[in-house]
Protein backbone atom coordinates (compact mmCIF):
# COMPACT_ATOMS: atom_id res chain seq x y z
CA UNK A 1 0.00 0.00 0.00
CA UNK A 2 1.17 3.61 -0.95
CA UNK A 3 2.44 5.73 1.70
CA UNK A 4 0.01 8.55 2.10
CA UNK A 5 0.72 10.38 4.82
CA UNK A 6 4.11 10.97 6.93
CA UNK A 7 3.89 12.13 11.25
CA UNK A 8 6.81 13.59 12.03
CA UNK A 9 7.81 14.25 15.72
CA UNK A 10 9.18 17.43 15.99
CA UNK A 11 12.53 18.18 18.53
CA UNK A 12 15.61 16.54 17.02
CA UNK A 13 13.35 15.46 13.92
CA UNK A 14 12.34 18.36 11.73
CA UNK A 15 14.37 20.98 13.92
CA UNK A 16 17.25 21.11 15.10
CA UNK A 17 15.44 22.50 18.66
CA UNK A 18 17.13 20.04 21.10
CA UNK A 19 20.29 22.15 22.03
CA UNK A 20 17.87 25.45 22.33
CA UNK A 21 15.38 23.34 24.81
CA UNK A 22 18.83 22.00 27.03
CA UNK A 23 20.33 25.48 27.52
CA UNK A 24 16.51 26.89 28.33
CA UNK A 25 16.29 23.89 30.95
CA UNK A 26 19.14 24.23 32.27
CA UNK A 27 18.94 28.00 33.00
CA UNK A 28 15.69 27.22 34.01
CA UNK A 29 16.90 24.58 36.97
CA UNK A 30 19.85 26.71 37.37
CA UNK A 31 18.11 29.33 38.45
CA UNK A 32 15.57 27.76 40.65
CA UNK A 33 17.53 24.91 41.98
CA UNK A 34 20.91 26.01 41.96
CA UNK A 35 21.62 22.68 39.91
CA UNK A 36 23.45 22.42 36.68
CA UNK A 37 21.56 19.38 34.55
CA UNK A 38 23.47 17.88 31.59
CA UNK A 39 22.01 16.86 28.11
CA UNK A 40 21.41 13.68 29.27
CA UNK A 41 19.47 14.36 32.49
CA UNK A 42 17.29 16.90 30.75
CA UNK A 43 16.83 14.32 28.25
CA UNK A 44 15.63 11.85 30.77
CA UNK A 45 12.83 14.16 31.94
CA UNK A 46 11.27 14.13 28.04
CA UNK A 47 8.01 12.96 27.79
CA UNK A 48 5.33 15.66 30.01
CA UNK A 49 5.28 18.99 28.57
CA UNK A 50 8.39 21.79 28.67
CA UNK A 51 5.17 23.19 31.53
CA UNK A 52 5.03 20.09 33.12
CA UNK A 53 8.15 18.98 33.41
CA UNK A 54 9.35 22.52 34.88
CA UNK A 55 6.59 21.64 37.75
CA UNK A 56 7.27 18.43 38.63
CA UNK A 57 10.79 19.62 39.45
CA UNK A 58 11.03 22.89 40.83
CA UNK A 59 10.75 21.70 44.50
CA UNK A 60 9.09 25.37 45.54
CA UNK A 61 5.64 25.04 43.49
CA UNK A 62 5.02 28.47 44.26
CA UNK A 63 8.38 28.86 41.62
CA UNK A 64 6.86 27.32 38.83
CA UNK A 65 5.07 29.62 37.21
CA UNK A 66 7.55 31.81 36.78
CA UNK A 67 10.04 29.14 36.24
CA UNK A 68 7.72 28.55 32.70
CA UNK A 69 7.85 32.06 32.05
CA UNK A 70 11.50 31.67 32.04
CA UNK A 71 11.62 29.06 30.22
CA UNK A 72 9.38 30.42 27.41
CA UNK A 73 11.59 34.03 27.10
CA UNK A 74 14.97 32.20 27.08
CA UNK A 75 12.90 30.05 24.34
CA UNK A 76 11.83 32.66 22.09
CA UNK A 77 14.33 35.52 22.57
CA UNK A 78 17.62 32.53 21.92
CA UNK A 79 15.55 30.91 18.78
CA UNK A 80 16.87 32.53 15.57
CA UNK A 81 20.41 32.87 17.24
CA UNK A 82 20.39 28.82 17.80
CA UNK A 83 18.18 27.56 15.43
CA UNK A 84 18.07 27.49 11.46
CA UNK A 85 15.99 25.92 8.98
CA UNK A 86 18.12 23.55 6.74
CA UNK A 87 17.74 23.64 3.02
CA UNK A 88 17.61 19.62 2.63
CA UNK A 89 14.74 19.55 5.55
CA UNK A 90 13.01 22.18 3.60
CA UNK A 91 13.24 20.43 0.48
CA UNK A 92 12.18 17.12 1.93
CA UNK A 93 8.82 18.83 2.92
CA UNK A 94 8.39 20.75 -0.64
CA UNK A 95 9.24 17.28 -2.43
CA UNK A 96 6.98 14.99 0.15
CA UNK A 97 4.11 17.94 -0.37
CA UNK A 98 4.54 17.47 -4.12
CA UNK A 99 3.88 14.34 -4.11
CA UNK A 100 0.23 14.42 -2.88
CA UNK A 101 1.77 12.82 0.76
CA UNK A 102 -0.32 14.87 3.96
CA UNK A 103 2.10 16.05 7.11
CA UNK A 104 1.10 15.96 10.62
CA UNK A 105 3.30 16.75 13.15
CA UNK A 106 3.11 14.73 16.65
CA UNK A 107 5.18 16.30 19.61
CA UNK A 108 5.49 15.78 22.90
CA UNK A 109 6.00 19.89 22.69
CA UNK A 110 3.60 22.45 24.19
CA UNK A 111 1.21 23.83 21.78
CA UNK A 112 2.96 27.09 22.94
CA UNK A 113 6.39 26.13 22.11
CA UNK A 114 5.41 24.44 18.81
CA UNK A 115 3.72 27.30 17.47
CA UNK A 116 6.71 29.18 18.14
CA UNK A 117 9.08 27.78 16.92
CA UNK A 118 6.89 26.99 13.52
CA UNK A 119 6.04 30.31 13.06
CA UNK A 120 9.87 31.28 13.43
CA UNK A 121 10.94 28.60 10.87
CA UNK A 122 8.14 29.53 8.56
CA UNK A 123 7.19 25.72 8.33
CA UNK A 124 3.59 25.36 9.48
CA UNK A 125 2.29 25.62 5.42
CA UNK A 126 3.58 22.32 4.86
CA UNK A 127 0.99 20.65 7.55
CA UNK A 128 -2.28 19.42 7.76
CA UNK A 129 -2.33 19.88 11.27
CA UNK A 130 0.30 19.17 14.39
CA UNK A 131 -0.82 17.49 17.97
CA UNK A 132 1.11 18.74 20.92
CA UNK A 133 1.75 17.08 24.19
CA UNK A 134 -0.69 19.07 26.03
CA UNK A 135 -3.28 18.38 23.27
CA UNK A 136 -3.70 14.57 24.58
CA UNK A 137 -3.73 12.54 27.99
CA UNK A 138 -1.11 9.93 26.87
CA UNK A 139 1.88 11.65 25.39
CA UNK A 140 4.54 9.61 23.33
CA UNK A 141 5.70 6.76 24.20
CA UNK A 142 1.42 6.39 24.16
CA UNK A 143 0.43 6.29 20.39
CA UNK A 144 -2.83 8.02 21.26
CA UNK A 145 -1.51 11.13 19.31
CA UNK A 146 -0.70 9.25 16.34
CA UNK A 147 -4.46 7.11 16.41
CA UNK A 148 -6.50 10.58 16.87
CA UNK A 149 -4.61 11.61 13.38
CA UNK A 150 -4.90 9.20 11.43
CA UNK A 151 -8.84 9.13 12.43
CA UNK A 152 -8.92 12.65 11.10
CA UNK A 153 -7.17 12.01 8.00
CA UNK A 154 -9.43 9.02 7.51
CA UNK A 155 -6.24 6.58 7.07
CA UNK A 156 -5.21 2.93 7.72
CA UNK A 157 -2.01 2.34 9.46
CA UNK A 158 -0.81 0.74 6.84
CA UNK A 159 -1.05 4.56 4.76
CA UNK A 160 0.89 6.48 7.37
CA UNK A 161 4.45 5.95 8.62
CA UNK A 162 6.04 7.73 11.63
CA UNK A 163 9.14 9.65 12.11
CA UNK A 164 10.97 10.66 14.64
CA UNK A 165 13.81 10.43 16.71
CA UNK A 166 13.72 9.06 19.85
CA UNK A 167 12.73 5.40 21.05
CA UNK A 168 9.82 6.62 22.76
CA UNK A 169 8.90 7.94 19.05
CA UNK A 170 9.75 4.48 17.66
CA UNK A 171 7.52 2.71 20.33
CA UNK A 172 4.50 5.17 19.54
CA UNK A 173 4.91 3.97 16.63
CA UNK A 174 4.97 0.79 16.52
CA UNK A 175 2.51 0.22 18.84
CA UNK A 176 -0.30 2.33 16.50
CA UNK A 177 1.13 -0.35 13.96
CA UNK A 178 2.75 1.95 11.60
CA UNK A 179 6.10 1.64 9.79
CA UNK A 180 8.45 3.41 11.89
CA UNK A 181 11.42 5.56 10.73
CA UNK A 182 14.57 6.73 13.07
CA UNK A 183 15.58 10.32 11.50
CA UNK A 184 19.36 10.45 12.29
CA UNK A 185 19.81 13.22 10.40
CA UNK A 186 20.38 16.17 12.67
CA UNK A 187 24.12 16.17 15.46
CA UNK A 188 21.95 16.41 18.79
CA UNK A 189 19.21 13.36 18.87
CA UNK A 190 17.36 12.21 21.67
CA UNK A 191 18.27 8.25 21.19
CA UNK A 192 21.81 7.71 19.81
CA UNK A 193 20.78 3.88 19.85
CA UNK A 194 16.77 3.15 19.61
CA UNK A 195 14.82 0.41 21.89
CA UNK A 196 13.12 -0.48 20.09
CA UNK A 197 14.49 -0.44 16.70
CA UNK A 198 12.69 1.31 13.90
CA UNK A 199 12.05 -0.11 10.68
CA UNK A 200 14.55 1.57 8.88
CA UNK A 201 17.01 4.64 10.34
CA UNK A 202 17.56 7.21 7.86
CA UNK A 203 20.35 9.71 7.94
CA UNK A 204 19.46 12.18 5.32
CA UNK A 205 16.43 13.69 4.86
CA UNK A 206 16.30 12.89 0.94
CA UNK A 207 16.48 9.34 1.95
CA UNK A 208 13.05 9.56 3.53
CA UNK A 209 11.37 11.58 0.50
CA UNK A 210 13.34 9.01 -2.03
CA UNK A 211 11.66 5.90 0.24
CA UNK A 212 8.31 7.72 0.07
CA UNK A 213 8.76 8.12 -3.81
CA UNK A 214 9.12 4.64 -4.47
CA UNK A 215 6.41 3.33 -2.26
CA UNK A 216 4.13 5.19 -3.87
CA UNK A 217 5.36 4.78 -7.32
CA UNK A 218 5.49 1.21 -6.95
CA UNK A 219 1.58 1.24 -6.56
CA UNK A 220 1.26 3.02 -10.50
CA UNK A 221 3.83 0.59 -12.21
Amino acid sequence: MPIQAVFFDFDGTLADTLPLSFDAFRCVFETYENETLTNEQITAKFGPTEDDIIRRNVSDASKAPAAIKDYYAFYENYFHERVSMPRDIVHMLEDLSGQGVRMVIITGKSRRALDVSLNKLGIEKFFCFSVSGDEVERPKPDPEGIFAALKLLGLSREEAIFVGDSSADITAGKSAGLMTIGAHWFETVQTARFDPEPDRVLKSARDLTEMVRESRAAIER
